[in-house]
């Protein structure tokens, strides 16, 4: 993860590059490539070894062969800020990437255990999440997870509200989406009757946004909403699961007539954690808090005596479907991070002979065959 870093904008006359986050952070990053006579410029979407990136003489299409490292964290991508050859060379190239201030990453689905960056130096992380299915609150968290993960502030955005005419019912489902999102702004927003859409423009006019979610759940209606012209192409859900088709199938940037800019990004099957320990944290604020007054320091929250986070279940103040979730999250992160530390996998194994051990010898007590 990259920590976040804020600048302020430029006060001389505007950059061209302005209206997509130029400022002088950016300039100060950039000022040893300009010494090169290499030309700035912001990555608005990546394909096959090309990508689109707007300078301030416009945009170009450049090379990214120089860009696409064996490490696929390092590898160019939309959002990206980067230095390009000047107008004149042909072909054009991507000469180097500028140093991320944040970056969303999720895990492959490949056995290889690599890390995928979705989008780059993003300001606000939108879950848009459909209202025409049932909602999933653990893909929610999980969502969630890797939003502040990412050094971004989350927002859950409520998609299709027009489809629960019941306003009663919408403020519960917005209630349930908030238990799950401590320190989240919830939005309902449709992008039919327009409700929402103000204070949603009014949040990401500051700064990056990306825009994250499952096929179907509205992210390139929304899109088109914000940009006030149909620039995404939009197909309907299935009836069947309300499951969309990949209308989008790359992630493209975008600035907005009220100021902002907005990476729209395609559906996602999987999202799986990568090195998100602190994100999950976050998410999860409550149990961690509940877990500083546990008896034992490294109480692992299953049948430790003292667990005030097993204390506040059995009372009701804490949903049980929430621990389990804060477990399995916790669970997948460390196993994928075991993966590339063998330091850890080796003190994973070790926990888990410790674990069994105790099993067995608190079996054989129960059973009468202590010896």
């Amino acid at each position: 993860m990259t920590s976040p870093s804020h600048s302020t904008p430029l006060s001389t006359a505007p950059h061209p590059l302005a209206p997509y986050g130029w400022d002088e952070g950016w300039e100060a990053a950039f000022a040893p490539h300009a010494g090169q006579g290499l030309v700035p410029g912001r990555v608005l979407r990546v394909d096959r070894g090309l990508c689109d990136v707007v300078t301030p003489a416009g945009v170009v299409r450049a090379d990214t062969e120089f860009v696409v490292p064996r490490d696929p964290m390092k590898v160019v991508c939309t959002g990206d800020w980067v230095a390009v050859d000047p107008e004149g060379a042909s072909p054009r190239y991507v000469r180097t990437v500028l140093p991320r201030r944040t970056a969303f990453v999720r895990s492959t689905s490949s056995k290889r255990s690599e890390g995928q960056i979705l989008a780059a130096n993003v300001d606000h992380a939108i879950v848009a999440v459909s209202l025409a299915v049932d909602l999933d609150l653990g893909r929610v968290e999980r969502f969630l997870a890797l939003a502040w993960e990412s050094g971004a502030q989350p927002l859950v955005v409520l998609t299709k509200a027009d489809l629960v005419p019941d306003a009663t019912g919408l403020a519960y489902l917005v209630q349930d989406v908030e238990t799950t999102a401590p320190g989240v702004q919830v939005l309902p927003v449709s992008a039919v009757t327009g409700d929402g859409l103000d204070v949603l423009a009014a949040v990401v006019r500051d700064g990056t946004s990306v825009l994250l979610g499952q096929s179907g759940a509205g992210k390139s209606t929304l899109t088109n909403a914000l940009l006030g012209e149909d620039v995404m192409a939009v197909r309907a859900t299935r009836d069947t699961d309300g499951k969309g088709r990949h209308t989008t199938t790359t992630r493209n940037l975008f600035t907005l007539p009220g100021g902002g800019v907005l990476i729209d990004t395609p559906g996602l099957r999987g999202v799986g954690l990568w090195d998100a320990e602190s994100g999950v944290g976050q998410v999860f604020s409550e149990i961690e808090e509940l877990a500083e007054r546990c008896r034992f320091h490294d109480c692992a929250h299953h049948r430790e005596p003292g667990c005030a986070v097993l204390a506040a279940v059995d009372a009701g103040e804490l949903p049980e479907r929430r621990l389990e979730s804060y477990r399995k999250l916790l669970r997948e992160n460390q196993w994928i991070t075991a993966r590339t530390d063998a330091r850890l996998r080796a003190e994973i194994r070790r926990e888990w002979k410790r674990k069994n051990a105790e099993g067995r010898a608190a079996a054989e007590i129960k059973r009468g065959r202590w010896r």
